[in-house]
């Protein structure tokens, strides 16, 4: 018996001694040569369908074999980590994700800074060099009822850092009902993200520089949401290529579209940073709900050419103008019929005006800190209005210039409780106007 109780004994010793080895074994190699294993029937490897990760062979036809592998049912096809080559475009079939290695948005800023990573060093990198030149060719990547880009890296490795960016047509395309973009960096897209189109459209975690175009949103009959978008040039500030950006770059477009709502965007650097204009592609134009905005270095923080009569309601909103010949915060063209509402929102910067207003359209400003303006010391006003309807409530006026200009087209204007610094300095030509209970510094 004692015979069998030691036999056991070192039996048990012997397993756990294995074990241990193994174990130890492992773990020298659990961060060499994984294999991604799916997580059920419904994920597949680009891997699988000839795709290499070297950066090398094109990948655009294994990619779309793996797309349209599930049919009409959907799933999701993984992209391990790695660099992958397109020479074409991609289409995300209803109901498909195409997922790549990150969980969240990364930052690749090692091209302009050297020691930080660049596209390539880690996660799930696509290199784009289709379409060349040609900005109204098909979009790199579009994505269709249901279906969803997260966790990638999209770069355009031709691009020279140095000069005048070349044209290429958009990033990725939104259509059907319910498409989604989560987690992605788009480094440097001439063209990002046209949202326009579908449903619902879901943007979420996106950062990056995009150099023409940011965000284009038109032809919406149901609400879409953008979340979380950081446009900052984070690429390249060579003085060629980032002051063409600043002469022609958009970051935002808004056109017809149904109670958007916009959550903690930014943008550095554009000619325009928020535009709000009549569709192109349909009828109508934008109204929404803008949260956390903000635009920096900018010519036109926030151009209005045209907005629903329901309105703009902006909040909590950060916008600085300092380009340019006549650097302007906020401009509402005369084509505008709509309201425009900012609420608790500082504007600051070495800009001529904080406000340029005509149209017919009525424009408010409440609880909003006006920090700088006229620059040159040439008595410019913080807000000039020449038409349409204007308030102004509870706003705090911190430069020694005038601070509201009420012209002889306007036809009505509330300009009250406002604290200035120095005297009160409102210039009203207009009879229709109710303008009291401003208090200044100096009397």
């Amino acid at each position: 018996m004692k015979s069998f109780k030691r036999s056991r004994r070192s039996f048990c010793l012997a397993v756990l001694l294995l074990l241990t080895t193994l174990w130890s074994a492992a773990q020298k190699d659990k961060n060499v040569n994984i294999n991604p294993h799916p997580e059920s029937a419904d994920v597949v490897s680009v891997l699988d369908f000839g795709a290499r990760p070297d950066g090398q062979a094109d990948a655009t036809g294994a990619f779309q074999k793996a797309l349209t592998s599930f049919g009409t049912k959907g799933g999701t096809v993984y992209v391990p980590r790695g660099t992958y080559l397109f020479k074409g475009s991609l289409n995300i079939p209803q109901a498909v994700t195409l997922k790549g290695a990150f969980e969240s948005v990364p930052s690749h800023n090692g091209i302009r800074n050297k020691g930080l990573p660049k596209p390539g060093d880690d996660g799930t990198t696509f290199l784009i060099t289709g379409n060349r030149g040609t900005e109204d060719a098909a979009p790199f990547i579009t994505l269709n009822t249901n279906s969803t880009l997260r966790g990638v890296v999209l770069y355009w490795p031709l691009q020279d850092p140095e000069n005048i960016p070349e044209p290429y047509p958009w990033g990725i395309a939104m259509r059907g009902k319910n498409p989604a973009v989560l987690d992605v960096e788009m480094l440097n897209p001439y063209n990002a993200i046209d949202a326009s189109k579908n449903e619902r459209a879901l943007i979420r975690n996106i950062s990056g520089q995009a150099l023409r175009r940011g965000i284009y949103v038109d032809g919406i009959y149901d609400i879409g949401r953008i979340e979380n978008v950081h446009w900052n040039p984070w690429w390249s500030m060579k003085p060629r290529l980032f002051n063409w950006q600043k002469e022609n770059g958009e970051a935002f477009i808004f056109e017809r579209t149904d109670w958007h709502y916009v959550f903690n965007t930014f943008c550095f650097g554009y000619k325009t940073g928020y535009k709000f204009g009549a569709s192109s592609g349909s009828t109508g134009a934008c109204n929404g709900n803008f949260l956390g905005i903000g635009a920096d270095d900018c010519q036109t923080a926030v151009l209005v050419e045209q907005s629903a009569p329901y309105g703009l309601l902006i909040t909590n909103g950060e916008f600085v103008a300092m380009e340019g010949a006549d650097p302007t915060m906020v401009v509402v063209t005369g084509a505008n019929k709509g309201n425009v509402r900012f609420v608790n929102c500082a504007f600051w910067g070495p800009c001529n005006r904080n406000a340029m207003i005509d149209g017919t359209g009525t424009i408010g400003f409440s609880d909003c800190t006006f920090v700088q303006w006229d620059r040159n010391k040439e008595g410019l006003p913080s807000i000039q209005v020449n038409s349409g309807t204007l308030l102004v409530r509870g706003c705090d006026f911190g430069t020694n210039a005038p601070q509201v200009a009420i012209g002889e087209s306007v036809s009505r204007a509330i300009v009250s409780e406002n604290t200035v610094k120095g005297k009160v300095n409102i210039i009203n030509k207009i009879q229709n106007a109710f303008v009291n209970g401003n208090i200044g510094t100096e009397q």
